[in-house]
């Protein structure tokens, strides 16, 4: 067995997106592999044997995704845009190439089949007639631009109907942005998410809309204030089941809700279950919720740092379908199949069976066969106020005290897990070297219920802070970190975290704040968030509450900071502008702290995730050489 290395970082498959065929022999997937000669992600679509096991390439790429198999098994639709906008492809699964079927100007995002397999609903971003990319940008409202894609203008998203002999026609009108489509089981009618109130940059609420395939107005659904996901509609077509929140504005979990298909206000499915639901997204593992045969509903929520499939009967009862230290990332039916990681995996098909999970594929098997991997261990801490936090130390299995990483999530509402984490791989590397790395679920992480979500609401740097230097203090006194060779980084929440930790104490020889927040007031009005991160996390807003929000900013006491510091930001950064890091460089570096600035050029917020394999791999190595560096 060998050590783990960054550059095993960019040999690694992942795959996303199961999609059962209509006979439930086989599922497609999205695999994705770094190329490292064109320094970008390749996404191509595999087709899996459910029984055998083996794999099919259906598509070559570059960049191929959301693939969606006709009812009848004889289509499969998917998009392609590699270097350009994404269109609908169709390839014919009894032989033969794909052919391009849609000539979107600004491609599509989403896509949808019809029961009846004859044209496909898709979600398509457009310009006003006439508009020009370079025209001048009036911004009226305040969600102007998006991470990833940088200003929007006056862009719009509206559903599409696709046939699939040819022919495009738009289905929706006006000023609106559409997604998460899902066709009525009978035909006649769209299910999507949009606003259409003139405050819906203001406060953030969302509407389960339907529109008849025939043409003619929205009916709103969702009568609330509400903010609303991933609707799909029950078998029966009687009512809709969504993910959302009564109160966007106000930082609490998702729930599952059922709402009317005639209209009404949605009502909590499992009431009791206090869990977060989680549908899947950049960075945030889950999958859509499924409506079941007898009413019942099959969906993901977190639980202490795992991620579990469960299900709700009629009657209100939850079953776990998967669950133990796992991280399900997809699901799909019928049969029932999932993509499960663990510690010694990544996400890798399994199918569900009364007996358990069954696994199908063996993504990355070389890799898991060759190198020695750090499994993360489970630990809890009390904190000073007598709260519990939960966590996981990777490494430190040597004799005597070890050179320690206190590594923050993000979010700051995700969470660290149980699972093989490529994305980190510095973890991986530094555990090899003799390190222990604890990864901690303070106070605001997901997966302990809502109580503990909230418990940072107005406070963040404040209890959440105590529960991470507890730790290290415990760690410590339990001959497991040596005091001298501590470290500290962290990522989004985690760089605002790793900031703010370096103004309350000299204990870490280093630090690596990565995607940083440190002006809470500049933040509320430069981001791709902003007017809705503020009062939902804060209460308050940088007009009505500057003077918390600066209590809260670590550039407030960014005079304190004696650590070696190595920032890291992507450049193209709008989530959290990159000003954020340019303020805590010229700081430090004005007032003669060591510090290194480092941004990737094109790079987003997600740049850790999804953006230039070389960019994720410099991220890795660098903060295994400052922390090694400045702990020596």
């Amino acid at each position: 067995m060998r050590a783990c290395t960054i550059d095993d970082l960019l040999g690694l498959e992942s795959l996303s997106d199961p999609q059962c065929s209509p006979d439930g022999r086989r599922a497609a997937v999205v695999v994705t592999r770094a190329d490292r000669k064109q320094d970008r992600d390749v996404t191509t679509i595999d087709v899996v044997d459910l029984a055998s096991g083996e794999r099919t390439a259906l598509t070559q790429g570059p960049g191929d995704r959301s693939p969606r198999w006709s009812p009848d098994g004889r289509w499969l639709a998917f998009l392609r845009g590699a270097d350009g906008p994404a269109q609908v492809w169709l390839l014919p699964l009894a032989g033969g190439e794909p052919h391009r079927l849609t000539e979107l100007p600004l491609g599509a995002t989403e896509l949808a089949w019809s029961p009846d397999g004859t044209r496909l609903a898709v979600a398509a971003p457009e310009l006003p007639d006439g508009a020009q990319p370079h025209d001048p940008v009036v911004v009226t409202r305040l969600v102007s631009k998006s991470d990833g894609a940088g200003r929007l203008g006056p862009m719009t998203v509206h559903a599409h109907l696709v046939d699939v002999d040819g022919g495009t026609t738009r289905l929706t009108e006006g000023e609106l942005v559409v997604r998460d489509l899902s066709w009525a089981p009978d035909g006649s009618r769209l299910a999507l998410v949009t606003a259409t109130h003139d405050r819906r940059d203001l406060d953030a609420v969302t509407h389960v809309c339907t529109v008849p395939v025939t043409g003619g107005e929205l009916t709103q659904v969702t009568r609330w204030s509400g903010s609303a996901s991933s609707p799909v509609w029950a078998l029966d077509g009687r009512s809709l089941v969504l993910v959302g929140r009564t109160d966007p504005l106000t930082s609490g979990h998702n729930h599952l809700l059922r709402v009317d298909a005639a209209g009404g206000v949605p009502q909590r499915i499992a009431p009791d279950l206090d869990r977060n639901v989680m549908v899947g997204g950049p960075g945030y593992p889950g999958a859509r919720p499924q409506p079941t045969a007898d009413g019942g509903v099959r969906f993901c929520v977190r639980h202490e740092g795992a991620v579990h499939l469960v299900e709700v009967d009629p009657a209100g009862t939850v079953t776990t379908l998967v669950g133990g230290d796992v991280t399900v990332s997809g699901a799909a039916a019928e049969p029932l199949v999932v993509l499960l990681a663990d510690a010694r995996s990544t996400a890798d098909l399994h199918v569900v069976e009364p007996a358990g999970t069954r696994r199908v594929t063996t993504t990355n098997a070389d890799f898991f066969a060759e190198v020695e991997i750090a499994v993360p261990r489970s630990r809890r801490f009390t904190a000073p106020d007598g709260v519990e936090v939960h966590g996981w130390l990777t490494g430190a299995r040597g004799d005597g005290p070890q050179p320690l990483l206190l590594d923050v999530h993000g979010g700051p509402h995700n969470a660290w897990g149980p699972s093989f984490d490529r994305v980190h791989a510095y973890s991986q590397v530094l555990a090899a070297q003799g390190w222990a790395v604890l990864t901690l679920n303070i106070r605001g992480s997901d997966g302990y219920g809502e109580k503990h979500w909230t418990a940072a609401h107005g406070a963040w740097g404040v209890a959440d802070a105590d529960d991470l230097l507890s730790a290290v203090d415990a760690l410590v006194e339990e001959g497991v970190a040596d005091p001298a060779r501590l470290a500290v980084t962290g990522y989004s929440y985690g760089g605002y975290m790793t900031c703010w930790l370096t103004t309350r104490t000299d204990r870490f020889a280093a630090a690596v704040p990565g995607g940083v927040v440190v002006d809470l007031v500049s933040f509320a009005g430069t981001s791709d968030m902003a007017g809705l991160l503020d009062p939902m996390e804060f209460g308050v807003t940088a007009t009505t509450g500057p003077e918390l929000l600066r209590e809260l900013s670590p550039l407030t006491r960014v005079g304190d900071v004696r650590t070696p510091t190595l920032v890291i930001h992507g450049a193209d950064d709008d989530r959290c502008p990159v000003g954020q890091a340019e303020q805590w460089f010229t700081a430090l570096r004005t007032q003669g702290c060591e510090v290194e600035l480092v941004l990737y050029p094109g790079a987003s917020h997600l740049f850790v995730l999804s953006g230039r394999p070389s960019h994720r791999a410099d991220w890795n190595r660098r903060v295994v050489e400052w922390v090694t560096t400045h702990t020596s």
